[in-house]
């Protein structure tokens, strides 16, 4: 860690020891007791519930949050939550990987709007956030643990909601242009609001960048390395990407119980890419500066139908959604034989689409609580295509088309026990065509202690994966895989102090995964005559702490949050660390309002030793990233911002030989009215 790292990392501690030292400040100032908020959650129980009473672990990134920070990538809102762990392979607009609590990236779901968008054409099945620009969320959702028995495949780690703008109140529109280091140009623009019955929102966004080389930026023993000598004059080529986007919501709620939604979603994302493996050592012949891309585009539509009888106490409620994934790769890489330089170039391209339609039922008990129960029907497909461009131009040949239907029903029922308690039970069966299907299940408890400030929360449940597409029909698939599958539980408490000024959150929590798929040698493969195949194998493990803090240390001038999180995530099998799992992530942020219209918020991310490959190879050494983020309200309409990121210019690396941010600058200027 340089020096700069440590100046920046006593800086962060100093930080939170002021925040501690804190109340003995804050009894100078006399102050009215704070009235309880209620912080709502759409996600842990499929319906609007207060978070003190759901009983899992849940944080939710608001809008506010992501416009004060004014984030670059969806990695950089989710930084600031416990329990997540994030890789980005060069930059904004590279692969970006989701990881919660130790598991898989294929095992967080995420969703928009509450509609999945976990791409099928996938060989895992993840999800890349890459695809999607910030500046189309209103807030995010993450919900950790095993989840399925709410959401059904995918939810082993967790699920991450991101939510898009309802239109509320009065017409208003906003429109704001950054610039800044790296050529990056972005605008966002929206018009949200309510117009008798009808309720609007849309909004677009159009973002690009110059951009850096993804391979060996700023990586002293890569850039300059001998391997790209020859072919730009010893320079890494710069790879940029843009982006296009956009999403509307209509909604019709005339007062008398019935409500209708009409949503869309479209987003468009090309980025220069790199090999980003080869040698760069003396006498490399592959060369990972390639000129490579990838296009990739997500379009989603929903048509959501609510009606409420019995004088509100049952509601129906009617989704329809469908979805297309489109990827496509241009991977070109670049050998030198004989003293020849030769270039291989290959595309392909994956299409997964999702159409299904699912109905839920709420039923409101009263002091029996609530019971909601529902049922949906999902079809999967995938296509996948491969073609030879370069040195022999050949036909484009189909590696996988296929398609599986899911057919799944679910229920859960919250009901408390007397004023202080809420516990639920869920539980679901998936049933997945020519396949295994899978059951699962879910429960929660919370438990207010209402003269403290405090509740103790506990959960435990199952999580699951179904094959996917990919690892059951391509070429070196496996039909009869079986579900991957968890076990997991957690328990905590959340705290107030202060009379509401303060709050801090501890979670321990416990996973554990079996029946993992694997892509290697095994003697299953022999019948198929294929040497290497998928098959399920592999046992995994974690385990760990979750903590979060806020206070305001100065009332209406100066507050504080943090985040921190400790991760034991080991094979099974070996007893080594699973890749790219830092044992210890941190980040905390002070933000400081010394006028009224001015906010300055300086924030540290902290990461401990990790490895970027599996079986602890290329080890990725623990570093310390200062940000901040600053703006200036001219007046009701008017604001303009300013983003430095890596301000003391720290090198590290996200993924093992991929180049990461030096300090940049980003200025902008927004106008709503």
């Amino acid at each position: 860690m340089s020096g700069l790292s440590r100046v920046a990392c006593a800086t962060s501690f100093a930080c939170l020891l002021l925040t501690w030292a804190a109340p003995a400040l804050a009894q100078t100032t006399p102050r009215q007791p704070a009235e309880p908020v209620l912080e709502i959650t759409l996600t842990a129980n499929r319906l609007p519930t207060a978070i003190q009473r759901t009983g899992s672990a849940i944080t939710v990134v608001p809008r506010a949050e992501i416009e004060r920070t004014n984030p670059a990538s969806l990695v950089d809102v989710l930084r600031s939550v416990p329990g997540v762990s994030l890789t980005e392979a060069g930059g904004p607009g590279g692969t970006s990987d989701i990881r919660l609590r130790g598991a898989n990236p294929n095992h967080t779901l995420v969703l928009i709007d509450g509609v999945r968008i976990n791409d099928p054409a996938q060989a895992s099945g993840e999800f890349d956030a890459s695809i999607i620009a910030p500046s189309l969320i209103e807030r995010i959702e993450v919900l950790r643990g095993p989840q399925s028995a709410l959401y059904g495949s995918d939810a082993i780690g967790g699920v991450v909601n991101i939510i898009t703008k309802r239109g509320r109140g009065q017409p208003s529109f906003s429109f704001g242009v950054e610039a800044g280091s790296y050529g990056t140009v972005s605008t966002v623009g929206s018009a949200t609001g309510t117009v008798g019955p009808w309720s609007f929102a849309f909004s677009g966004t159009a973002q690009r960048a110059d951009g850096f080389s993804r391979y060996g930026y700023r990586i002293d023993r890569l850039s300059n390395a001998n391997n790209i000598h020859g072919i730009r004059g010893g320079k890494l080529e710069a790879d940029g990407f843009e982006r296009f986007g956009g999403y509307g919501r209509l909604g019709y709620d005339p007062g008398t119980g019935f409500r209708f939604e009409l949503a869309g979603i479209s987003v468009d994302t090309r980025a220069e890419t790199d090999a980003g493996s080869g040698l760069a050592s003396p006498g490399s012949t592959t060369f990972p500066d390639t000129a490579s891309s990838a296009a990739r585009r997500l379009n989603q539509i929903t048509a959501r139908t609510e009606l409420d009888t019995w004088d509100g106490a049952l509601t129906h409620a009617i989704q329809l959604f469908a979805a297309r994934t489109e990827r496509n790769f241009v991977n070109s890489t670049l050998s030198r034989t004989g003293g020849v330089l030769r270039e291989t170039r290959t595309t392909s391209d994956f299409i997964g689409d999702r159409l299904g339609t699912e109905y839920q039922a709420t039923f409101r008990m009263q002091q029996f609580g609530s019971l909601i129960a529902g049922a949906r029907i999902e079809r999967e497909s995938a296509d996948t295509f491969a073609t030879n461009v370069l040195p022999i131009p050949g036909p484009r040949i189909r590696n996988v088309g296929a398609h599986q239907d899911t057919m799944s029903g679910f229920g859960l029922w919250q009901v408390p026990i007397g004023e202080r308690l809420m516990v639920s039970l869920g539980a679901r069966h998936d049933k997945i065509s020519d396949s295994r299907g899978f059951s699962t299940w879910r429960t929660t408890a919370a438990y207010q202690i209402f003269e403290t400030g405090t509740v103790l929360r506990a959960s435990a449940g199952t999580g699951a994966k179904a094959p996917t597409l990919f690892q059951r029909f391509a070429v070196v698939g496996t039909p009869d895989l079986r579900p991957e599958f968890s076990t997991g539980f957690d328990a905590g408490i959340d705290q107030s102090f202060l009379k509401g000024r303060a709050k801090l959150s501890l979670t321990i929590f416990h996973n554990n995964i079996r029946n993992l798929v694997q892509f290697n040698n095994s003697a299953g493969c022999i019948a198929q005559t294929e040497s290497r195949c998928y098959f399920n194998v592999d046992r995994a493990v974690t385990s760990g702490l979750e903590a979060s803090a806020r206070a305001e240390i100065i009332e209406g001038m100066l507050s504080m949050t943090a985040a921190y999180t400790y991760l034991h995530a080991k094979d099974e099998a070996t007893n080594l660390t699973l890749q790219r799992r830092p044992q210890h992530t941190g980040r905390i942020a002070l933000q400081w309002m010394p006028l009224p219209q001015v906010l300055i918020e300086p924030s540290v991310t902290l990461i401990s030793e990790r490895f970027s490959r599996s079986n602890e190879r290329d080890r990725l050494a623990p570093f310390a990233r200062l940000d901040m983020a600053t703006s200036y309200r001219f007046n009701e309409t008017w604001k303009a911002s300013l983003r430095v990121e890596n301000i003391t210019n720290a090198k590290y690396q996200d993924v093992y030989n991929f180049g990461t941010t030096g300090r940049a600058a980003y200025a902008g200027l927004a106008a709503t009215w």
